[in-house]
């Protein structure tokens, strides 16, 4: 792994006693949708987040509701390019959902700059003119 998580979100499907300890092993902190029948009952770190849930509720889900942004940015991927990866190798596949991550990166600074009337200012020439210029041209 080339990163260490802080926390992990999911859904209520993934609430278990072997995910909870499984994350908590990884020294990240599990932020699972709890069922309306869940109890603290089943000892351990799922009792002790249990009682975390219970005694500070908004807070928990606050953290919960983080994956949210994440959910909207795939379906925004999915509506604009597709939801299939039509690449056959792992590498191919890998490559072609980053560059989907990538294109949705760029419109949505193109975007933001439209809708926020930004000029967008790039590095200066190597030598020494003036910085180059990409002028905003609102559509009539």
């Amino acid at each position: 792994m080339n990163f260490e998580p802080k926390e992990w979100s999911a859904d209520k499907a993934y609430l278990s006693v072997e995910n909870i300890e499984s994350v908590f092993s990884q020294g990240a902190a599990p932020y699972i949708a709890f069922k309306e029948n869940s109890t603290g009952e089943a000892g351990g770190m799922f009792q002790k987040l249990f009682h975390l849930y219970q005694f500070n509720k908004q807070d928990y889900m606050d953290h919960y509701h983080r994956r949210s942004n994440v959910e909207s940015v795939f379906s925004a991927v999915k509506r604009l390019f597709g939801d299939y990866i039509r690449s056959r190798t792992d590498v191919a596949m890998k490559n072609e959902a980053l560059c989907k991550l990538l294109a949705y990166n760029i419109t949505s600074v193109i975007h933001s700059q439209c809708e926020l009337g930004i000029e967008p200012i790039f590095w200066p020439n190597l030598e020494g003119e003036e910085r180059n210029l990409l002028p905003l041209v609102r559509p009539s």
